[in-house]
């Protein structure tokens, strides 16, 4: 059985012995069979690890820890990756199962007679199945498409296919066919309040409308061009954006989906406490079962950084925010800022101290919020990763109404407002005044997406369907050229901060940064006033580099831990196909510039 609190549905091996014509005639045999779809989703080769926190960074929110490598996760971060990557091979591979695992349940589920002569329950179920199994086979494709572009593609289970090694496909036309199957998949599929058991576990219509509407934007934006090397966009692009548009509207008078009130209890429910009562969560990964097949490193390899003696055992630290993100937020009204970004980590006496400027992580993901104890040595912790969430409804619903009306509308602007106001709680009033014309609304959104959606792979790819990502990486470089210098917006940010050990109280985080033990007073005071600049510590606290953590080698010239250091415009805006993949489909043709 399949509840909001149970993971174990993705706890799945396939009956090797069954044929087709004995799953596809039982409603239960059929569930299993799309729970094998779902689980392509999930473990170390999905959104368990490598797609969630490897390939959605770097942009101007976060990127990857250590030094650059272009066989590993680094060279990836870096924009400097090689075919021969080894973070890249098997997410790829494992895209394609899911799709070939789809292709089946496309094929038979509408074949059965329970489908086309079932009692009436039956049928219901059956098309609800064809339905989830079409969704799942476009966002294997959106995923596929918006790392490597062209990809290869087959709408038909291998055994059906005239060439098992499909060259690359027009993007364009992948693209319009899952637009097309998603919008088949909506009429099949309930709302999630008429099926609450599937939770945000599996696709329910304001999913499947909420996913349609993400990749009609990513068709209607700029991508990498395999014909002329060049970052372009269809014609009738607006074409796109209108189907956004209507799939939001949708969603938004509907009202099974609505904006958690708290923005930390969001990423709190995704750790297993169910704190969501208004569906924001529209779809998350499930992860369960401590393995890299059905499980994630969420809050292990990410988050919040944990020292291994701590009573919570080691954890985190494998992304870093870059230095200037912190100071993208207000800092004394947008509570976004201390969910996001791990400002302090925990130290081997299970305490909390600030980290330096340079090594804050992401913070959306923190061991200390699941209930597995330092005791244990395992390196999943059950914690599910957010495919979509009702937030980004609101925003791409403003997105798109601006684009076609050449300005916002009211509900835009309202929409926006939402957002804003939900992380400017106790402040609404303070919330930035709304633009009215087109391109400062489009800035607002932007910027919003920055502070809304960080550490959530999203930053990466609007960046790229805006065609902003080159002039964003320069402005970025920029600004940390003017941090590292103490110039401009940072004329106060201090060289050194002076702190000591606190208690780790698990108290809301904008508390929990709050109560940090800093020399001069809170963080919001301290992060912004250039205090003594003295390298001796004031007695009983220790010095933390802050601004003298950054130099323009190790934040933008150094080639193994400069700012996206390997990246080049119409170039690397896509991934390296594996050398694997090559090697076994002659008939695919490496991305330009590898």
């Amino acid at each position: 059985m399949i509840t909001p609190s149970c993971k174990k549905f993705l706890d799945f091996e396939s009956p090797s012995t069954s044929s087709e014509a004995v799953v596809f005639e039982s409603t239960a045999t059929t569930n299993t069979a799309l729970v094998g779809v779902y689980n392509r989703l999930v473990g170390d080769n999905g959104y368990g690890s490598r797609l969630s926190t490897l390939f959605g960074i770097t942009a101007d929110d976060f990127k990857t820890s250590g030094s650059y490598s272009p066989s590993d996760r680094r060279g990836i971060s870096m924009y400097g990756a090689s075919s021969d990557n080894t973070d890249i091979i098997q997410p790829f591979a494992q895209l394609y199962s899911g799709i070939e695992r789809a292709n089946l349940c496309i094929k038979f589920i509408p074949q059965s007679k329970l489908y086309t002569s079932g009692s009436a329950t039956e049928q219901a179920l059956m098309k609800r199945y064809h339905g989830e199994a079409l969704a799942l086979r476009a966002q294997f494709y959106y995923e596929l498409i918006r790392n490597w572009g062209d990809v290869p593609q087959r709408f038909v289970p291998a055994a059906d296919a005239e060439n098992l090694f499909p060259a690359n496909a027009d993007r364009d036309l992948t693209y319009d066919q899952i637009i097309a199957d998603l919008a088949i998949a909506s009429d099949l599929v309930p709302w999630r309040s008429e099926i609450a058991e599937y939770g945000s576990f599996r696709f329910t219509k304001g999913a499947i409308k909420g996913l349609r509407a993400r990749i009609a934007l990513a068709r209607g934006g700029y991508s990498l061009r395999t014909k002329t090397n060049t970052m372009e966009r269809s014609a009738d692009y607006l074409k796109y954006y209108q189907i956004a548009k209507d799939e939001c509207k949708a969603i938004m008078d509907n009202g099974s989906h609505r904006l958690n009130p708290v923005y930390e209890n969001i990423f709190k429910s995704l750790h297993g406490t169910r704190a969501d009562n208004e569906n924001e969560l529209m779809l998350e990964v499930a992860a369960f079962g401590a393995n890299a097949n059905t499980d994630s490193k969420l809050g292990y390899y990410n988050g919040i950084r944990f020292n291994a003696a701590s009573t919570y055992g080691t954890g985190g630290g494998g992304m870093n925010a870059i230095a200037t993100y912190f100071y993208e937020f207000d800092p004394s009204k947008d509570c976004r800022r201390d969910v996001t970004l791990g400002i302090f980590e925990i130290t081997a006496t299970s305490k909390k101290i600030i980290n330096t400027l340079n090594n804050f992580t992401d913070a959306k993901f923190r061991k200390s919020w699941t209930n597995f104890d330092g005791r244990s040595s395992s390196q999943q912790f059950a914690v599910n990763w957010p495919i979509l969430r009702y937030a980004d409804i609101l925003l791409m619903y403003a997105e798109a109404d601006n684009e076609i009306g050449n300005g916002p509308s009211a509900t835009a602007a309202e929409g926006l407002q939402l957002v804003q106001k939900r992380a400017y709680v106790g402040f609404e009033g303070s919330i930035p005044v709304t633009p009215t014309n087109k391109i400062d609304f489009f800035n607002a959104i932007v910027k919003e997406r920055l502070l809304e959606f960080g550490g959530e792979a999203i930053r990466k790819f609007d960046l790229i369907r805006w065609n902003l990502i080159n002039s964003k990486f320069i402005e970025t470089r920029t600004k940390l050229q003017q941090l590292i210098d103490g110039t401009g917006p940072y004329v106060n940010v201090p060289n050194y901060v002076y702190a000591k050990e606190a208690n780790y109280n698990l108290t809301p985080s904008v508390t929990e940064v709050a109560t940090l033990d800093l020399f001069g007073g809170a963080p919001n005071n301290v992060l912004f006033a250039p205090g003594l600049n003295s390298t001796t510590a004031p007695a009983g606290y220790t010095v933390k580099n802050w601004r003298r953590a950054l130099t323009t080698e190790n934040q933008i010239t150094s080639i193994s831990t400069g700012f996206a250091f390997y990246f080049e415009a119409n170039k690397k805006e896509l991934l390296p196909y594996p050398k694997t993949a090559l090697n076994e489909n002659t008939n695919m043709v490496q991305n330009f510039g590898y």
